[in-house]
Parts: structure tokens; sequence; C-alpha cells
């Protein structure tokens, strides 16, 4: 993982070689993202900046890459988990010139043009500059676990980059680049590049996948994305989701992936990682599951007002003024630099799972499976947003890449896939516990304690402490005045609660504009805000707080066991 930022200008006039040394110090706002390398091209038309944090081919694969006859000039940011299964399908020969996995980007476009990026199963944003046609095709993966912005400076210029903040100033047009689309300037135009049948619920309908085709595909994904020659670990937060990747993780941590397991591991112990309050409920299931799985386990403190300290800082890097996703990144963020300090640079998390096979709590009020399935299609378009800009910005800010397996293409196809009747957490006038087949594919894996524990949202499992703690420190230095007058300042998106409206203080230091603070939706994730959700059940319409305890008459009613029922 790394950061890209390109500036690019296709008229006979232009030339782009003076901007040179503004590239470089705005590059240098998200140097934090890859600290071991800088990398330059430029030439009248393109000039791109890169970042490098080192995790595959760690003494190779410096970027910008240019191909062997110099007219192509790629700039990645992300991981192609299938590039050598691409590089032996090639049809043509490519010379490349790096062991880097996201060379193939340029080979897949000599070969097949934008339209063969479908091909690619990973995570990524890129630009890449055709030097002989001069033109720029820019794209980023269907989940959008990669951030990238783009935007046009006061001369017209098209700017792209990793993170907001090295082109807000320059860009008062910033917005983020979408998901699954990639951009091609020799036709002006945005195109979807993928588009997966499952997004449709007929497609779906009574496909059955069973739970030990279900766990194959997850521990395939976990096996990809094991790709690096540096240590790794895994985030532990003792939940269902983590410890599940934590486990399947363990199965191959003592095999060389990048050789197809023939040699053992140069780091072959795996290191867990979680962090909480003193009082977490989260630091002691991962310590249970830590047991069982084998892992070489870390369980980091901290406190309140450290984690207040923070705030700052993580809407910073974040760039979002999203209330629960603050709340959320804040401990990760504090746990990122503790991971870091180890000399870690790559870690498996479990974000995804929650969307894919309904999690929410506020799941149990869906009404039939074909609701089910539209919000769960929702919630994985909006995740780019959230979950994935949490974990990537968050760890990347201290140069820790994040990788999230239940978001592996090739694992959607099948989870996505099941007929969302398989998935309803309404049985027979009852419930049963949410992401139950995902629970009994992995029957016997994990401890009881682990696999049938209750939903709880990070930011909750953290500590109760810290939501009370956010939300007391906001009523204090948030004066009512100032707060009345809260529309008048922000109008876009305007806050409705004092914490909210210290988050929206925060991001506007930072990020000044109207276009910035659009790049947030709507400035909070509430679950239970979804258009579907309250027509599910008009209460959650006035439920003014993110947080899971707002669900615990869903709590009490639901079964511990995915066999038992429960009554509403």
């Amino acid at each position: 993982m790394c950061s890209i930022l390109g500036v690019f200008d296709a008229r006979p006039h232009a030339d782009l070689r003076p901007l040179r040394p503004l590239a470089l110090s705005l590059s240098a706002l998200q140097r934090h993202r890859g600290p071991d390398w800088s990398g330059v091209h430029a030439d009248p038309h393109a000039l791109l900046v890169h970042e490098r944090l080192a995790i595959v081919d760690p003494a190779g694969g410096a970027q910008p890459i240019v191909s062997r006859d110099g007219a192509l000039v790629l700039a990645v940011n992300g991981e192609i988990y299938n590039h050598r299964v691409l590089q032996d399908g090639l049809a043509q020969p490519y010379d490349f010139t790096t062991g880097s996995d996201c060379e193939i980007v340029s080979a897949l476009y000599r070969e097949g043009g934008p339209e063969a990026f479908a091909r690619l199963n990973g995570i990524f944003a890129f630009a890449l500059w055709d030097a002989a046609g001069k033109r720029v095709v820019i794209a980023r993966d269907p989940m959008g676990v990669c951030p990238l912005y783009w935007g046009h400076d006061a001369d017209g210029r098209l700017w792209v980059a990793s993170e907001m903040k090295a082109i807000v100033r320059v860009c008062p047009d910033v917005a983020f680049f979408p998901p699954g689309h990639f951009y091609d300037s020799a036709s002006g135009t945005l195109e979807r590049f993928h588009s997966p049948q499952w997004r449709d619920y007929e497609a779906t309908r009574d496909v059955a996948v069973s739970p030990p085709e279900l766990r194959e595909a997850l521990e395939s994904a976990v096996h990809r994305q094991l790709m690096s020659d540096v240590p790794y670990g895994v985030l532990l937060s003792g939940g269902l989701d983590s410890s599940i990747v934590a486990a399947c993780a363990a199965l191959h941590a003592r095999r060389r992936i990048e050789d197809d397991d023939r040699s053992e591991a140069w780091w072959p112990r795996l290191h867990s990682f979680a962090i909480g309050l003193a009082d977490s409920p989260d630091l002691a299931a991962a310590q249970i599951a830590a047991d069982a799985i084998g892992t070489v386990h870390h369980g980091f403190t901290y406190t309140l007002e450290e984690g207040i300290d923070a705030l700052p800082e993580v809407i910073r890097h974040v760039e979002t003024y999203d209330v629960t996703t603050i709340r959320a990144s804040t401990p990760m963020f504090l746990l990122a630099r503790r991971i870091k300090a180890m000399g870690v640079k790559m870690v498996l998390s479990g974000e995804g799972a929650d969307e894919i096979f309904g999690g929410y709590l506020y799941f149990h009020k869906a009404p039939d499976a074909r609701e089910f399935h539209a919000e769960t299609v929702r919630k994985l378009d909006a995740l780019h947003q959230f979950d994935c800009a949490r974990a990537n910005k968050v760890m990347m800010a201290w140069g820790v890449e994040a990788r999230v397996p239940f978001l592996d293409l090739a694992f959607l196809d099948v989870a996505m896939a099941i007929d969302a009747e398989a998935k309803c957490v309404r049985l027979r006038g009852g419930r049963r516990i949410e992401k139950a087949i995902l629970r009994e594919a992995f029957d016997g894996m994990l401890p009881e304690a682990i696999l049938w524990r209750q939903k709880e949202q990070f930011s909750d499992g953290v500590g109760y402490g810290w939501i009370d703690g956010l939300k007391a420190h906001a009523a204090r230095v948030v004066g009512d005045a100032e707060f009345a007058m809260a529309a008048d300042r922000f109008p876009v998106n305007t806050p409705e609660t004092k914490e909210a409206y210290l988050y929206r203080k925060w991001f506007e230091d930072a990020f000044p504009g109207d276009a910035a603070a659009r790049t947030v939706p709507g400035g909070k994730s509430i679950a239970c805000s979804s258009p579907a959700a309250i027509a599910w059940d008009a209460s959650f319409a006035s439920r003014a707080d993110p947080s899971g305890r707002a669900m615990r008459e869903v709590h009490a009613a639901v079964a511990p066991r995915a066999g038992e029922t429960a009554t509403a």
C-alpha cells in the first residue's frame, strides 16, 4: 500500500514540469502512507509522484513503473492478489521490468485496454499514463478499499491523489473517485468495470452454498491476501469476523505464499493485536480467541484522555466528520501506532462481513429476503465511505497496510450469490442470531464463546465508557450559543449533536470548502437511518445515536445459538 499523486494536461501547449516542486510538497502530505521511498515521473503532460510502502518485492518494485519502451507510466496504491494468474494468462508477452504485483496493470492495459481491469482481484487505486496517446486512465477497486480523490485546478488541469489532503487546496471541486470505475481521458468518460450479477436479488434466488463451501472460499481469500515479503499480523477484537480471519490466517502463516507454500515463511509466528479501555469487553474476548488460535497476542489499553487528545489528528487522517467512523477510528489509530512500533507493516482485518451477511442488529427487522439482500448491496456500496476508509486511512496513518479478506472479489462472488433467505435473522416467528450461516461455516474452529458472541460495534466493544466520554467532552467544550448557530456555520450536512459539531469544526480546519464537506455522506452513518431500515421500523428515524446499544431490544431477543429461536 502506498500513495499516489498525479497531474495531467494533454493540451499541446502544456508543460507540467515546473509543477514538480508543488507536486512533491503536496505528495509529502500523504507520505505517511509510503515512508519507504519516493518516486517521480515528470514530462510535459503528466506528473506522477509515488510514496511507497514496500510489502511485495521490497528490494525492487519502485514506482512509478515505466514500461521497457517508455510508453506507459504507472503509479499504484494497492495490491493485486491474482497477479501471477493474470501474468500466466496473458495472450501476448509483456516485458516486465519489476517483481511488483502491480505491474500487471500495464500488461492488461496494453493487451485489452481499460476494460481488462475487470480481471483484477485486489485492492487498488491507480493512474496510468499512456505517453504515446497522451491518454490517462484512472481506476479504483470495486469495493473502494483504497481511497482515491480527484479534481481540477484553476487552470483546468486534472489532479488525482490517494488522500484528499493532498489536493483539497488546489482543487475547488475535489471529490472522491467512485469505486469500481475507470476514467479514460481518450473518451472523457467515467465507466463502471465491475457489476456482478449478485447485485440483483433475482440472480441469487434459490442459490445455496454449503457451510464447507463458504468456509473454503474465505480460507482461500485469506490465503491469497497473505501475500507479503514483510512482517504481518492480524487485528483481533474478539468479535466473530476478526476471529475468523485470524483463525484462517493461522492455518497458512507458516508457509510462504509467494512461492506457493513451498518454503517456510520468513516470519512464521502469527501476531494478533487488540485495543480497548481498561474495562473493554473486546480485550477479554480477544485473549480467549488468541489462546484458542495460537497467535502471539498483544492486547493494549488506552485512556479516555489519550483518545480525546488524538481526535483532531484522527479526523485529519480519516478525512471525515462522521460520528460513528471517528468513534471507531480513534482506538484503531492508537492501535496502529503500537503495531508500527513493533515492526509490523501489514495486518488482516474483518471489515465487510456485517455488510455481506446482514450483521448489523437492525437487520433483525428486515421483512423478507429481497429487502434483506437489497440492504446488503446498499451497505456494500457505501462501505468505501465508512469502514473501508477507516481501516485503510487509520492504519496507513502509521504506514501499516490493512487487508480485508471478506471483501475479496472471489469470496464476494460466493457469499453474495447466496439467497438471502439463508441469511435472514427472522425465522418462523422468532429470531436467530445474526450471521448464523457464517458462524455455522466455522463451527469447531473457534471457542463457543467467540463463535456465538452477540454483535458488538467496535466503538462499543473497546469499552462503553468511550462513547459516553466523547459525548461528555463535547458537551463541555461546545457551548449552547455556538451550537445554536450550527446551521449558519455548516449549511452542508448540519451537525445534529454537540459531538458531531465538534468533529465538524476540526474537519473544516483541515479541509475547507463545501466540496470537501460533501465528500462525507450526510455527516452521520447511523445504521438505522437507512431508508430501508426506517421502512422496516419507523422508530429508527428518531434514534439520534449510532451506537449499537440503541438496539438493546434485539440483544435481549436473540437466541445464543443458530438453531434456537426467541420471541421478540
